[in-house]
């Protein structure tokens, strides 16, 4: 049996198995019920470690143990493997989630947050501040910007950027303003857009600017300002800065304001 290293890289990032593991899968497809020695042989696998990974991939579900002698295994169909790895992730994301929302119940995150606490108050304001490389993680950042503001938020973006902000922070936006926020944005609108500004405008006021600029702040005290242009970037090397610092935030706010006075 001949598989491509290739193939082997691709099956064993899409089912989380190691190398060992996918070799025998393979050989145990190709032949539907083998024993361990056989598969040891075409596999390529050491004799000694070939029945510790049957146990592990018949613990996963890929395989079953054929009653009788000499042991067998028999293969389980690619798409009923795809089935229950699909349950299995399920069942492990259900239960992390499960876990990280019982830290918010418990001394745990009290714990954290006056160790956090404690540590703010012995920093420098000149260090708070770090670069955020990677779309997912400015969306993140600003999310929680967004959902822990107070007071006000403003967001300059651009036509593709409020497409995106309509889905990835609408949960932000829902937040803030059950709390009062104000919220402005200000972004090239087109029909292209229309389904974003109708979303956004429950929760924001947004008016057109043939700007192209990229940035928020939050409070007056907060900011995130991207480096790049989003239409000649792709998302994984996506950049920006935070800031948090009162008296850049509200000299960016100032400009906001006198900028917004004159949109329609």
């Amino acid at each position: 049996m001949i598989v491509k290293e290739e193939f082997l890289s691709k099956l064993r990032r899409f089912f989380s198995l190691n190398l060992y593991e996918v070799k025998i899968w393979t050989a145990l497809l190709s032949r539907g019920v083998s024993t361990a020695g056989e598969l040891s042989d075409i596999a390529n696998v050491p004799r000694s470690r070939s029945y510790d990974v049957l146990e592990s991939l018949e613990k996963k579900g890929f395989i079953l143990m054929k009653i009788g002698k000499p042991i067998k295994y028999i293969a389980v169909t690619p798409s009923e493997v795809v089935e229950r790895v699909k349950k299995s992730v399920q069942e492990d994301a259900s239960n992390k989630i499960d876990t990280i929302n019982s830290i918010k119940k418990s001394e745990v995150l009290s714990e954290l947050n006056a160790l956090f606490n404690q540590g703010v108050e012995m920093v420098n304001p000149v260090d708070l501040s770090g670069n955020l490389k990677g779309r997912n993680n400015i969306y993140n950042h600003l999310a929680t910007m967004i959902g822990n503001s107070e007071k006000s938020v403003v967001l300059m973006t651009t036509k593709h950027g409020l497409l995106r902000k309509s889905e990835a922070l609408e949960d932000s936006f829902r937040k803030a303003k059950k709390k009062g926020v104000k919220i402005r944005i200000a972004a090239p609108i087109s029909k292209e857009v229309e389904d974003a500004v109708k979303s956004l405008e429950k929760y924001a006021e947004i008016r057109f600017t043939e700007s192209d600029s990229r940035f928020c702040v939050v409070d007056g005290k907060e900011i995130v300002f991207m480096l790049t242009d989003d239409n000649k970037t792709h998302p994984n090397y996506d950049s920006g800065v935070w800031v948090n610092t009162k008296l850049f935030a509200e000299t960016l706010e100032n400009f906001f304001d006198a900028m917004w006075a004159k949109l329609k």
